[in-house]
């Protein structure tokens, strides 16, 4: 018994010993005293980081073994240092990858796992993080001095540089609440077709709607026949998975007329990944990974002509910041028996660990303007 516990202590102390120099060598210390430090409440965190790496990390921040006052800042250190790959013992990952490659995880039955999962969780969660229409992607901060004028000024960037006119028809694939939709409608004269397989989006998007042209379907994107003025698709990309690139790409060229313009607004990855974080897999977005440049240039080609490729990555901290300080201001407003201290947790992760990628550059978010083969180059170029 006695060989047991020093047996039981031994690995302990060698397991605290693996990861206070890999956080050491990221710059992060163990006492809280510097932005991005961490301070460990149970000492059975190391173990389980080595044995579980992301997930592991993850689950005992939300198991509140340890502690972080600036969580994002602790991200980007980590990401920083690359340390993700430093710490293999994610047996999840190996698997989420080797499932990536033998299957489609985006099909059409698991497509509406995410909206179950994420998206139809609740409306009044949405409704206390996000802005006043609802926009549920990154914004654009450079002359915005909030959140609704960050996301006013996206939505009005994306229907310039598609050159939006009055009468012209959208179709606006992955539509969230419809903020966008509206907008063109309102502000550009336009008439929007918006599908997503969210049924809670759907259902307060034709509330919002009112009388302005705008129609919105419970729709898989693969399933939409048409010919439209203007295609984009805004935070789609992100969640269809690698295998279906091409296939939004055939959807979008399908249903754009030969004189038309389309947009794609997504996150991007800086290297072309088969999955996507564990964590975010299992938690938050099911079956998503960002894709890269390289991927979409594989995806788009013999199809399109691109004709603008803009990056406004670190736009998406100051979107994600804000999001976490409406959500942190807003949380008594919601039900605490749904939106426990766990969820909590689980969503100041979510939202900090994405900010510490935008600020670590790990992560990007590209405005792709792209036109069909022949056609004159239109007037996109706008920032």
């Amino acid at each position: 018994m006695v060989l047991r516990v020093n047996s039981d202590e031994a690995r302990r102390e060698r397991a605290e010993g693996v990861v206070r120099e890999l956080f050491t060598s990221a710059g992060i210390g163990f006492e809280g005293k510097n932005p991005g430090d961490i301070v460990v409440n149970n000492p059975l965190f190391y173990e389980r980081l080595l044995a579980e790496a992301s997930i592991g990390l993850g689950e005992s921040y939300m198991d509140e073994w340890w502690t972080c006052e600036d969580l994002e800042l602790f991200f980007e250190k980590i990401l920083r240092a690359d340390m993700t790959k430093k710490i293999t013992g994610d047996w999840r990952m190996r698997l989420i990858t080797l499932h990536s490659i033998l299957f489609n995880r985006q099909s059409r039955a698991r497509a509406y796992e995410v909206a179950e999962k994420h998206y139809d969780i609740g409306n009044d969660l949405y409704k206390v993080m996000l802005d006043k229409r609802l926009v549920y992607t990154c914004g654009y901060w450079k002359n915005a001095k909030n959140l609704q004028e960050a996301q006013d000024a996206k939505l009005d960037l994306i229907c310039r540089k598609v050159g939006l006119q009055p009468g012209m028809t959208v179709l606006d694939l992955g539509c969230g609440w419809g903020g966008l939709a509206m907008y063109a409608a309102e502000k550009y004269g336009a008439k929007v077709v918006g599908v997503t397989v969210a049924k809670e989006q759907v259902k307060l998007a034709r509330e919002m709607a009112g009388n302005l042209p705008c129609e919105f379907r419970l729709q898989d994107y693969r399933d939409v026949y048409g010919q439209f003025d203007r295609v984009w698709s805004i935070g789609l990309l992100e969640h269809i998975g690698h295998k279906n690139h091409r296939k939004l790409m055939e959807v979008v060229h399908r249903n754009l007329k030969p004189e038309g313009v389309a947009l794609l607004h997504t996150v991007g990855n800086n290297e072309s990944l088969r999955h996507g974080v564990p964590f975010i897999e299992k938690y938050i977005f099911p079956n998503a990974c960002a894709p890269s440049v390289a991927q979409l240039g594989k995806a788009m080609e013999g199809l399109f002509v691109m004709e603008d490729w803009h990056n406004f990555g670190p736009d998406y901290y100051h979107t994600l910041m804000a999001w976490w300080q409406n959500f942190k201001d807003g949380y008594h407003l919601l039900d605490q028996k749904k939106y426990d201290r766990r969820f909590y947790l689980m969503w100041q992760w979510y939202l900090l660990s994405a900010a510490g990628s935008s600020l670590a550059r790990d992560g990007q978010l590209w405005h792709i303007v792209i036109t069909k083969q022949g056609r004159k180059q239109p007037d996109c170029r706008f920032s």
